[in-house]
């Protein structure tokens, strides 16, 4: 009886030093990510919480970390940290993370698929404009159009949407933009049609005549235009 009293005293110790430990570390790491978000110190902030994660779990914890890691344009690891999946209960800052991160790794089956979610919850043209995106870049030119509407109807003067096809970025307004992917779309859907969406992106150019990307595929669109008429006669 007095060796089972000695083991006992002995297990709970050691449980009691352990809980102690634990609570000590997590009194440390809370600390720890506290001063690193204060220093702005990206990467304390994402090993003070994967400690924190560990000790003391929770899913707002673990959005968070994917954001992190999001921040630092670590995509994989962002979704090796939240997941892929489909879950239309999950946190608006997981559906950010999980939507912005697939996109960037190039699995925008998947990245629509969360931004259909977002776009469910709260609407706004940014989000419908990467929905419009994507879904020209899969193929789906009739979802792709719905979202273009959708900004053109809601964008105001002082929405704006960015571009990086050239060495330094820059914005146009957002009406400008999604008139912009109008055009693509309506090239999409009907290739031997060339007047109309040359029609669209002159609007988009008429907002904004600086828009680089739209003066490229208008240019483009001429060039298709002409050549067109030029096989058109010659088989005349």
């Amino acid at each position: 009886m007095k060796k089972l009293f000695i083991l006992v005293c002995t297990l709970g110790a050691c449980y009691l030093g352990k809980a102690q430990s634990s609570n000590e570390l997590l009194t440390h790491y809370k600390a720890y990510y506290k001063e690193m978000k204060k220093q702005g110190d990206l990467q304390g902030c994402i090993n003070a919480l994967t400690h924190l994660s560990i000790l003391e779990p929770s899913q707002a914890r673990r959005d968070t970390l994917a954001y992190y890691y999001l921040s630092g344009n670590q995509y994989v690891e962002a979704l090796n940290v939240i997941g892929i999946e489909k879950d239309e209960n999950a946190s608006m800052l997981a559906l950010n993370v999980k939507a912005v991160a697939l996109k960037s790794v190039n699995q925008y089956e998947k990245a629509i698929e969360q931004f259909e979610i977002l776009y469910k919850k709260a609407p706004t043209i940014y989000i419908a404009y990467d929905l419009s995106d994507l879904s020209l870049q899969v193929g789906k030119f009739q979802e792709a159009i719905k979202y273009t509407e959708y900004g053109i109807a809601n964008a105001k003067d002082t929405d704006k949407i960015a571009f990086y096809e050239t060495q330094q970025p820059y914005e146009v307004p957002a009406k400008a933009a999604f008139l912009y992917q109008k055009a693509l779309c309506q090239f999409s859907l009907n290739q031997a049609d060339i007047d109309t969406p040359i029609a669209t992106i002159k609007q988009a150019l008429n907002i904004e005549p600086n828009f680089n990307i739209a003066l490229t595929i208008k240019q483009a669109l001429l060039q298709k235009k002409a050549g067109a008429t030029e096989t058109g006669t010659g088989a005349k």
